[in-house]
């Protein structure tokens, strides 16, 4: 009888969709108990927090991306990224600046899972495709799975839990590949147009699914 492979270990899952399609929540049920999420969100966070950031955006941007401690005011750093005028540049410049760092975490925290024994790590990665061919990250992952929510629900969800006007999430996809072709990428596709339960179960599902293959 033919032993079957075991799994890679850890299995590494990429998670795709538009902006606030529920990515995050679906990452994080996706990875279940013992598995863990790798956000390239909190990596940024966390570097926008250090004082390399304050000196290098500072000197690109100007003094007005400070905020009144000596911080970084993230609000005007991201209507800087996001200007129909300006933003490609400020984008580049800013990208240029995270991309590497972030994909340098990302990659030690899979190493280390690695050696922990972690089963599965869910990259959470905003930009997963189209970085790619920079970072590689894509490439690590076994399987990927797109996120598909309605154009009308992820844009009242952007209103309603971010604060953004209407439109908002459009003109931020601007900047990223179609949904169309992220969806055509994905090994497998989850809908997210109704609740967080429901979200979860069919998470549940496609991993059950996923380990007995």
């Amino acid at each position: 009888m033919e032993s079957r492979s075991s799994p890679p270990i850890p299995r590494i899952l990429g998670v795709l969709g538009g902006v606030a399609s529920g990515k995050s929540a679906a990452a994080r049920f996706l990875a279940g108990e013992g598995g863990q999420v790798v956000s390239a969100d909190a990596i940024v966070q966390q570097l926008l927090d250090g004082k390399e950031a304050v000196k290098v955006l500072s000197a690109r941007f100007g003094a007005a991306v400070l905020d009144p401690e000596g911080g970084l005011d993230r609000g005007h750093l991201a209507r800087l990224v996001f200007d129909p005028e300006t933003g490609e540049e400020a984008r580049r410049a800013l990208e240029g600046w995270t991309h590497p760092r972030v994909r340098a975490r990302i990659l030690a925290r899979i190493e280390e899972a690695r050696r922990e024994g972690v089963p599965r790590i869910v990259l959470d990665v905003p930009l997963l495709l189209e970085t790619d061919a920079e970072s590689g990250l894509a490439r690590l992952c076994h399987v990927l799975v797109f996120v598909a929510t309605a154009d009308e629900i992820r844009d009242r969800r952007g209103q309603q839990y971010r604060c953004w006007p209407a439109g908002e999430v459009a003109r931020r996809e601007t900047a990223q590949l179609p949904l169309k072709e992220k969806r055509e990428r994905a090994d497998h596709v989850l809908s997210n147009d109704k609740t967080l339960e429901e979200l979860e179960t069919a998470c549940r599902r496609l991993m059950a699914q996923i380990e007995a293959d």
